[in-house]
């Protein structure tokens, strides 16, 4: 199970969005997994996860792809944004299945997606797969019930607001028992252009929901101080519900850029990111996203967020030219965080 770490772990994040916009193809993703297991540097890859509002390759058949081709990466989903639209028995059979592949390697972080308000798309694959935007909290949580009862037990009943069944027994079992499922929540980033994201009320509702049902905590668009003081309160409330804070996996979901020039390495992310998402982020959204700089900045920039607390940092190599991105990261940031030998 992902837990925390005993020293810095990293993860490499494939663009599976760029084979939609043509930018790179279902070999150079599968060649960069490789090349990362090869490297005995990282610890995980991870796949986004989107219907219509941003389409890319299915994530759990990505996943399954590289299960093949990997025997010791753990292969994560961050974030499951189609969760809330997903039946979650269909889903616990999959991602079992996908357990099995790989050994018991996987690591599945759930999201809500993105509102019907977001933008059209948005609105468009609630619409499609009939979910209200309004229902999704209560279908992640729900959700996540679901899964745990699948993945650990046997004639499996359940009645809620929105799944029902009786006896069900899911064949085969997860390899992890238990299978980990973190939540990936960022209620108090910054938004693309600029503001504050959510009500108080809302960022407590979204931390006492990991303190509850999650096995760990994915984030992104914070600086190393919000990160620890946001990964305090988490842990105060899961001692309140009854768990043990230490046993929590944190993880950041983060952008990296390594350019001598400081500027540079930030417009590049910029428009690389406005392509990714059909967006266009703001410049203080992006410096908050991502770590740019020559590799010595880099490394602080990293350290930095390690010392905050950060257990596992999952990196998107924010350029198309992800190969030359891969082999700077390996060769001049990598080796500052090589265990001692």
């Amino acid at each position: 199970m992902a837990r925390p770490f005993a020293q810095p772990s990293f993860g490499l994040i494939l663009a599976n969005r760029a084979v939609v916009l043509g930018a790179v193809k279902v070999p150079d993703l599968v060649d960069l997994t490789v090349a990362a297991e090869r490297s005995g540097f990282f610890d995980a890859v991870w796949a986004g996860d989107s219907l219509l509002a941003k389409p890319r390759l299915e994530s759990v058949t990505l996943l399954s792809a590289l299960a093949g081709v990997t025997t010791r990466l753990r292969l994560g989903v961050g974030c499951m944004a189609t969760f809330v639209h997903r039946h979650p028995v269909m889903l616990a059979h999959q991602w079992a299945s996908l357990d099995v592949l790989s050994g018991g390697r996987t690591w599945l972080a759930v999201c809500l997606g993105g509102p019907s308000e977001a933008n059209a798309a948005q609105a468009a694959e609630h619409q499609v797969m009939s979910v209200a935007s309004a229902e999704r909290v209560g279908r992640l949580e729900e959700g996540i019930t679901v899964l745990r009862k699948l993945f650990g037990g046997k004639n499996v009943s359940h009645r809620g607001p929105f799944y029902a069944f009786e006896g069900v027994t899911l064949e085969p079992r997860p390899v992890q028992q238990p299978c980990p499922i973190w939540i990936a929540s960022n209620p108090t980033g910054l938004t693309w252009r600029g503001g504050a994201s959510a009500s108080d009320a809302v960022v407590e509702r979204s931390f006492r929901r990991v303190a509850r049902h999650a096995d760990g905590w994915m984030t992104n668009k914070l600086s190393p101080d919000e990160f620890r003081r946001q990964w305090s309160r988490i842990a105060a409330m899961a001692r309140e519900e009854g768990r043990d804070p230490a046993k929590l996996g944190s993880a950041l979901y983060h952008n990296i850029n390594i350019n001598e020039d400081r500027r540079k390495a930030l417009e590049e992310s910029k428009a690389f990111l406005d392509t990714y998402y059909t967006s266009k982020f703001t410049p203080e959204f992006v410096e908050q996203w991502t770590v740019a700089g020559g590799p010595q900045q880099c490394v602080e920039e990293l350290r930095a967020y390690f010392d905050a607390g950060v257990g596992h940092m999952a990196l998107r190599l924010t350029s198309w030219d992800q190969q030359g991105q891969f082999k700077r990261f390996l060769t001049e940031v990598a080796p500052a965080f090589a265990p001692a030998r």
